[in-house]
């Protein structure tokens, strides 16, 4: 068996495939939980900060850049499209799993059902 074709039984196991997406996933998730959290939320615990430092709007806005909601979709708009590639990746090596894997042989006849035609073709 070639290097190759020993990557590829090793590749094709589920439990590589899923650690796999488990990391990935993960990983584009946990983006998302960063961009929630310094774009949306840490902006809206330092407004009332600023707003008791007496500053304006306009200063305000330049100190800390507001609420940054564009950055928070845009990580969530890359999630999408991270699972949906993972999706599709997963579906061709589970059509390639299908692939390989032989169709079973028909079953052969039981002994009761070989006597049976036996019986028959006698009495005939």
């Amino acid at each position: 068996m070639g290097m190759l074709s020993e990557f590829k039984e090793f590749a094709m196991k589920g439990n590589v495939v899923d650690l796999a997406v488990g990391v990935i996933i993960g990983a584009a998730f946990g983006k998302i939980v960063s961009s929630f959290i310094e774009d949306v939320i840490t902006p809206l615990l330092l407004k009332p900060a600023l707003d008791a430092a007496h500053l304006s709007s306009i200063e305000q806005l330049t100190a800390f850049g507001g609420v940054k909601y564009g950055l928070f979709i845009s990580a969530v708009i890359n999630f999408l499209i991270v699972a949906f590639v993972l999706f599709m990746i997963i579906k061709g090596i589970n059509h390639a799993k299908k692939k390989d894997v032989a169709p079973p042989a028909p079953a052969a006849p039981t002994q009761e059902e070989l006597l049976t035609q036996i019986r028959d073709l006698l009495k005939k």
